[in-house]
């Protein structure tokens, strides 16, 4: 993404409208909030002189502290500080909500929830999050089983909307304007939990009508101006991952929807659950407008990998060598989800022998949730502290991270734990940096 503009609010909106133009351009939102994938992210963009959005789930960040125990203004004060460090400025950061709605309180009857999801969003706005997705599209407790009907998505995204645009008002002049994601067709945060056919595409016909249902919504509501700031229409292009199973774009099946765009407003498709397409994929995606990439367990799959085989080279360096005490990384995780299932036994099913390979290996990469426990953090530093103190030989290196071993032979990079980690994970970023130009 060229360095355009003045900020990353501004930058995105010059994305959009050149995309629209059919230039080969999009931007990828890095829904995260690990360390070690904020770090890498930071360092992609460094290199690639872009704009970086980062994005917190409403799960992962909201004003309870949610599955991080982050509140918005702490999230950002992390990756602003992160990035300061760095030396990447913070006008070239945006900050995105992504699902923010409902969904943490989803057991709670409609009215507690959405109270709750406006509590959310307004907080997410004074912390200086300026890209918002909207998204009430699941059920609450008082909804019928089928979910909320499209009107009444609309509706509830509106209020969201009002919420934000009100806290809008109490930011210093000349902040930067809040822009807006919305869409009823919205795949549950993480991944679904599929096997069988591949999710349908969102039926090009229903574009105009959604999009309309949501322009009356807003000017019930009073927010008809936010209209114009509405630069993403989240729809489903047939991706989707599960716990074994990805399903690839089809540029075929999905060209009556890239078709559909309307003249005005204008915006762009969003696209989640892109995480594991090919890079051939992602670049058809942004070509067929669907220029907003979000991706977010790939990257701490990508950390997972990098962790384990960080762990493997060190038990070849230090399993023999007496008085060394080995990090136990992957049985901390493991036991860490045995002793709060919460986030795993929904998604997981099988024998036991099949569970123990999905917790620690699936695509949906449930684990993500557990790298934060504190035992595993004691492990994890206990790895890296190994490993820096006896780097790894280059060809065992190449054993287990070849791509990152020509790295570090070449000279492009020090071979210390944690750089190996982020040059893993920016493996993936940099498929995706080179899909939206």
């Amino acid at each position: 993404m060229e360095a355009r503009t003045d900020n990353a609010g501004q930058r995105l909106q010059d994305v959009v409208h050149r995309n629209r133009r059919s230039e080969r351009v999009g931007v990828y939102a890095v829904c995260s909030a690990h360390p070690s994938v904020i770090d890498a992210a930071i360092q992609q963009a460094m290199e690639d002189g872009s704009a970086l959005v980062i994005e917190s789930t409403s799960s992962q960040v909201n004003q309870l502290g949610g599955y991080t125990g982050q509140t918005p203004d702490q999230f950002a004060g992390f990756v602003h500080s992160t990035a300061a460090r760095a030396g990447l400025p913070k006008e070239r950061i945006l900050l995105g909500g992504d699902h923010l709605g409902p969904y943490p309180w989803r057991s709670e009857p409609s009215a507690v929830a959405m109270e709750r999801a406006s509590e959310l969003v307004r907080a997410c706005v004074l912390a200086g999050y300026g890209k918002v997705h909207l998204d009430a599209s699941m059920a609450c407790a008082d909804d019928r089983t089928t979910g909320p009907d499209e009107r009444t998505i609309a509706q509830r995204a509106a209020i969201l909307c009002r919420a934000a645009e009100s806290a809008r008002s109490e930011l210093p002049a000349g902040s930067a304007p809040t822009l807006y994601v919305i869409g009823t067709e919205v795949p549950a945060p993480g991944g679904e939990s599929v096997e069988g056919l591949p999710p349908a595409t969102t039926p090009a016909e229903s574009v105009p009508n959604t999009l309309e249902v949501f322009r009356a919504a807003f000017e019930e509501e009073g927010v008809s101006p936010a209209w114009e700031r509405v630069i993403g229409m989240v729809v489903q292009p047939g991706v989707e991952f599960g716990e074994k199973v990805i399903f690839d774009y089809d540029r075929q099946k999905a060209s009556a929807l890239s078709s559909a765009l309307p003249q005005h407003p204008a915006l762009v498709y969003e696209a989640h659950s892109t995480d594991y397409q090919s890079r051939v994929a992602l670049q058809q995606m942004v070509e067929d407008h669907f220029a907003i990439l979000k991706v977010g367990p790939w990257l701490t799959f990508a950390f997972r990998e990098a962790v384990f085989a960080l762990s493997a080279i060190e038990r070849e360096l230090l399993s023999h060598r007496k008085g060394a005490r080995l990090s136990q990384v992957r049985e901390a995780i493991e036991a860490a989800m045995l002793r709060n299932p919460v986030y795993w036994k929904p998604y997981y099913h099988g024998s036991d022998d099949e569970l123990r390979l999905a917790r620690l290996y699936s695509y949906s990469d449930r684990c993500r949730y557990y790298w934060v426990d504190p035992t595993v953090q004691e492990e994890l530093a206990w790895l890296r502290a190994n490993l820096d103190s006896c780097p790894a030989p280059p060809a065992l290196l190449s054993q287990y991270m070849p791509l990152q071993y020509e790295a570090v032979r070449s000279g492009r990079l020090r071979a210390d734990a944690e750089n190996l980690i982020r040059a893993y994970i920016r493996t993936v970023l940099h498929a995706y940096a080179v899909a939206c130009g």
